[in-house]
């Protein structure tokens, strides 16, 4: 016998929590199957950081410590750095403009998540994303004889600031520009600030006034941060920590603030 009322509906939105889970699992698989946005968050950083480190193309500047080290020491962190750039901001600003000028997130527009949570669940799948890249990553530069120094919980935390600034920028540019422009802005912001951003080419390479510039950026924060860390076993670096956690509030805020669905 069936009790009164089994069967009866229960119209209402999930609980926040499980919307936003729900969305960032469907977020990680899509990123997950995606070979055009896998090529440039996995195989260029790893293509650049073997080619770099196998071949004497660029002159490594001396460690803090005095020492001369090897290009793979200079090279990883900055490869780690491009990697989350790749993933937080070039990624995801093609891909979520696209999924705008297709009507994806209107429809999600519609549904009771609310903007903040679906840039939770996007940011939520990139470092799901950017784990996998960091394993793979770290392997590779282990096997070039890679010796890394320093506090882990520093690594973290440079690498969980410089994702959230280059997901607010990657958001904002990809919830206020149209699909094209999103895609030929952030192809040409990935290149302009592989060569400008501490990532390839040393800071020292360029003029004071320049560098000085290039240093406010989030890329030259995560990558100088990652080095300081990484190779010269500095403590936690809280300037760099302080330029990213500057950017990841305005990115972020600015994101909430003018992303539009359509």
């Amino acid at each position: 016998m069936t009790a009164t009322g089994t069967f009866a509906p229960r119209p209402g939105a999930a609980p926040l929590s499980r919307m936003i889970r729900a969305q960032a699992a469907l977020e990680t698989r899509m990123l997950l199957r995606n070979g055009e946005q896998l090529l440039l968050t996995v195989v260029i950083p790893t293509l650049l950081l073997v080619l770099f480190s196998a071949v004497d193309i660029i002159t490594v500047p001396t460690s803090k410590t005095g020492g001369e080290g090897k290009s793979v020491d200079f090279l990883a962190p900055g490869v780690l750095a491009l990697a989350v750039m790749s993933t937080a901001f070039t990624g995801q600003a093609i891909a979520t403009g696209f999924e705008r000028r297709y009507g994806v997130l209107k429809r999600l527009g519609a549904s009771p998540l609310p903007r903040w949570g679906l840039m939770t669940a996007k940011t939520a799948a990139v470092l799901v994303t950017e784990v996998l890249q960091i394993v793979l990553l770290t392997a590779v530069a282990f096997s070039l004889g890679w010796s890394p120094h320093g506090n882990p919980l520093a690594v973290v935390l440079l690498l969980v600031l410089g994702t959230a600034a280059f997901s607010g920028l990657g958001l904002l540019m990809a919830g206020t520009l149209k699909a094209e422009a999103t895609l030929a802005a952030a192809n040409l912001v990935f290149l302009l600030l592989l060569v400008g951003g501490g990532v390839i080419v040393p800071l020292e390479k360029f003029p004071g006034a320049v560098r000085a510039a290039l240093e406010a950026l989030p890329i030259s924060a995560l990558s100088g941060g990652l080095r300081d860390v990484l190779r010269d076993g500095a403590g936690v670096p809280w300037a760099d920590l302080g330029i990213l956690g500057v950017w990841a509030v305005l990115g972020l805020g600015a994101a909430a603030r003018f992303f539009r669905w359509e």
